[in-house]
């Protein structure tokens, strides 16, 4: 956290980011090399590793295409005199974000569902935690359960996390303050409850994305037993 914080203070960008991004970074040489190496031993056809390629390149592609996604909402802003000066009437908007809640679900979501494994790891060799074994192997990655726990709970802490960095009623009032308004919309409550209305649209198209990204390597890994490592959290951490 203090590494973060001096990188941020400093103007280098998100301190926290870059230590992830440089962590991601570290790890993908590694990943390819091992990946090559198994089509090159014949255990991984070229068929496959051309997939993967292209799987690469479409998920970078989809990923960019969503992130960049906004939802503007037209805002007019009256005729109104300040001192001497009379400003015209504008039009401008409100942008809102697709994916608002960013990496953060796909990283809360794998950090519960792997935690019975953890405290498996720390007390499974103990009498009486036999229950915590077998519970701890139905949420091991690839196992059904573990898919619609791990896709549930991202979809929850999207709508959870959005609550939180982001307020509609908030947004309307510092609208209604600076004379702005939606067209067709009431300023104060009625815009508040548009507002949140479009969000919550939003969030649920940015929270299927989230899920669907991040189950593409269980898919590739389990289903057509394909390394895939490009995917998930360290996607959307490397290109958010």
């Amino acid at each position: 956290m203090w590494l973060g914080e001096q990188i941020t203070e400093r103007g280098i960008g998100n301190g926290i980011s870059i230590i992830i991004f440089a962590g991601i970074v570290a790890g993908l040489p590694p990943a390819i090399a091992h990946t090559i190496e198994q089509a090159r031993q014949g255990d991984l056809h070229f068929l496959l590793l051309l997939l993967v390629a292209v799987l690469v390149f479409a998920v970078t592609f989809f990923v960019v295409f969503v992130e960049r996604g906004q939802r503007r909402i037209v805002v007019n802003y009256a005729k109104r005199q300040q001192g001497r000066r009379v400003y015209a009437a504008q039009s401008t908007h409100l942008p809102l974000k697709v994916n608002m809640a960013g990496v953060i679900p796909a990283i809360f979501a794998s950090s519960i569902i792997l935690f019975p494994a953890t405290i498996t790891s720390w007390f499974g060799g103990g009498t009486g935690w036999n229950w915590l074994t077998t519970i701890s192997l139905y949420l091991q990655p690839g196992q059904p359960l573990y898919v619609l726990l791990y896709a549930s709970a991202i979809i929850f802490f999207c709508f959870f996390y959005t609550a939180l960095v982001f307020n509609p009623r908030e947004t309307a009032d510092n609208l209604k303050k600076s004379g702005a308004f939606v067209p067709g919309i009431r300023p104060g409550e009625q815009t508040a409850k548009y507002i949140d209305k479009v969000m919550t649209r939003l969030t649920l198209v940015g929270a299927l994305y989230i899920t669907f990204i991040c189950l593409i390597p269980e898919f590739m890994r389990d289903a057509m037993k394909v390394p895939f490592y490009f995917g998930g959290p360290r996607c959307l951490s490397l290109l958010s």
